[in-house]
């Protein structure tokens, strides 16, 4: 039994879906919203992760480095503030103390778990790396000083966890509602 290509299928779109044609459209203004605010998240990601790379950082290493200028963390703690998986941060980890940001040893009550801490180098690297003008440069470029407050209000919104009660969409189950 042959079946068309899917590109040649003419199933309407479901009520508020948007056409195929305007998803994969040049004019980024006619994208579904949450492929516009991925699409941007990773341009953002990458000219970041550019710019860290002189100190052989990345955007999920320079976090670690903040978060341990205040004080030493086990990698748990780490995991847990940065909102990735233990795993995820043992990766993290070993690459910064290839480069000499961080040194592990031995918790002193707990042999099997160790106290992460920031080196001289990392303590060095994150002052001058840590400095947010260049990420709110590249962020916020072509944008009025309006829009780019405008903008942190929204993604603050958006980048909220949904909380206990809030419902979360359903695939297929078209748009959510708009607070308002």
């Amino acid at each position: 039994m042959a079946t068309e290509p899917l590109s040649q299928q003419q199933e309407p779109p479901a009520e508020g879906a948007m056409p195929w044609d305007q998803m994969g459209s040049p004019d980024m203004r006619h994208w579904p919203l949450g492929r516009l605010l991925s699409a941007a998240s990773r341009r953002v990601e990458r000219e970041w992760n550019a710019h860290l790379a002189g100190w052989e950082l990345n955007h999920a290493s320079l976090p670690v480095l903040v978060h341990l200028m205040r004080r030493p963390h086990s990698q748990r703690e780490l995991a847990n503030a940065c909102g990735v998986t233990e795993q995820t941060m043992s990766r993290v980890l070993a690459k910064m103390e290839r480069t000499g940001y961080i040194s592990r040893s031995a918790h002193s009550g707990d042999r099997r778990r160790h106290v992460i801490a920031v080196t001289d180098a990392g303590r060095d690297a994150a002052a001058v790396a840590a400095d947010p003008a260049p990420a709110e440069e590249m962020t916020a470029r072509g944008l009025t000083d309006e829009q780019v407050e405008q903008l942190r209000e929204l993604l603050a919104i958006v980048a909220r966890p949904a909380g206990p009660g809030v419902p979360s969409p359903r695939p297929g189950a078209g748009p959510a509602p708009r607070q308002g």
